[in-house]
């Protein structure tokens, strides 16, 4: 397989409803495409981070740099840009986890097209559709909120996760537990927004039953998650924290976590999301698989790698129409609280050219290998 042409395209996406975590407000999602061409078969990806470094450290204009001035030139130096060469190609750049992800996917499309063979194949995934669950951000009353879950649930969702912060986080949960009770699965997320001080506070969702705790405490520290897990009976899950399996690895061995959200672009690519997979698996520990608000191309991969046998937790792999009123690929649409698995070659799906003309907002090409027009 030979490396032709790289080519980015910017696109944004109105999102049907202000999405609203501890760290801000979305109203779209704007990011980037690729498009890697091969002498085989093209490949596709999508950047699952935004255009400020809130979520995480990376961002649109910086990962794009990183890209092409780092990346492609070592991946264009290789004789093969196969998926098992790109990760010890990219080594040497340290971090930049979702940009390495975003380009290893591309190019995992495009090897696995040309092969014929789906991603969920490659992974090693085990169900043809997975349960869905949804994730509803900060609202402004108890009212909106509970309208919110009802809806959801109403559609087919499986599990409901509520996004909180210091000031809206108590109330929340018991609303939703005494409006539509204990055996809903349910479960939060701070997105980092407690410190250790705030124990005793977080103690007080015990009384909830909640599935999991997500990321309560600044990302990284593993040794304050251990220490807010002896205190608490809920599970404390890990996201930010974990960036490589030997992240997953020692999260688990210090107790710092009991579960893993695993998101394919936080950790470089699926390669390594399945890995984490497997140490959790074989340390009794469930993952789940998390969303960025994905479009069809970032959602269609997630949804293979959640169909793995360790993925025992709904993830927020919604439908399409949770975020947009219109998708770039074609729809994914809930059926019965489970989402398909895609089983065409590659990642399964391709931009719809209408949709994709309307949403791109600027193309540049990245990389034009020798000869290449």
């Amino acid at each position: 397989m030979r490396l032709e042409r790289v080519e980015l395209l910017h696109v944004a996406l109105p999102l049907v409803t202000p999405f609203r975590t501890s760290f801000g407000t979305m109203t779209a999602k704007d990011t980037f495409l690729l498009r890697v061409v091969t002498d085989e078969a093209e490949g596709w990806s999508e950047f699952a981070a935004d255009p400020e470094p809130l979520y995480c450290s990376e961002f649109v204009a910086g990962a794009e740099t990183v890209i092409r001035d780092f990346l492609l030139p070592r991946v264009a130096a290789l004789p093969e840009p196969t998926v098992a060469a790109l990760a010890p190609a990219m080594a040497a750049v340290k971090g930049h986890e979702l940009a390495k992800a975003a380009l290893e996917t591309a190019l995992l499309d495009a090897e696995l097209r040309s092969y014929g063979m789906p991603i969920a194949t490659f992974l090693g995934s085990v169900r043809d559709r997975v349960p869905a669950g949804v994730s509803v951000g900060i609202k402004n009353s108890l009212p909106e909120l509970l309208d919110d879950v009802e809806q959801y649930l109403e559609e087919g969702y499986v599990r409901i996760k509520l996004k909180i912060e210091p000031g809206w986080d108590l109330e929340p949960v018991r609303a939703v537990r005494e409006r539509f009770g204990d055996a809903l699965p349910l479960q939060v997320d701070a997105n980092t927004a407690y410190t250790l001080a705030d124990a005793p506070h977080l103690r007080k969702l015990d009384a909830f039953d909640l599935l999991l705790i997500e990321e309560p405490l600044a990302e990284n520290n593993l040794h304050a998650h251990a220490q807010l897990q002896r205190r608490i009976t809920t599970p404390v899950c890990l996201d930010e924290s974990i960036h490589t399996a030997s992240d997953a690895a020692s999260a688990i061995a210090l107790d710092a976590c009991r579960v893993v959200n695993v998101k394919p672009a936080r950790v470089g690519g699926y390669p390594e999301a399945r890995r984490i997979h497997d140490i959790a698996t074989a340390h009794g520990v469930p993952v789940w698989c998390g969303g960025m608000l994905e479009t069809g191309i970032g959602r269609a991969p997630n949804l293979a790698l959640a169909a793995l046998p360790g993925f025992t937790l709904p993830g927020d792999t919604s439908a399409s129409k949770r975020y947009f009123a219109e998708d770039i690929t074609e729809p994914f649409v809930l059926e019965d609280g489970h989402l398909p698995v895609p089983t065409t070659p590659g990642i399964g799906v391709t931009p719809l050219p209408d949709a994709l003309a309307r949403f791109t907002t600027a193309t540049r090409v990245l990389y034009r290998g020798p000869g290449t027009p």
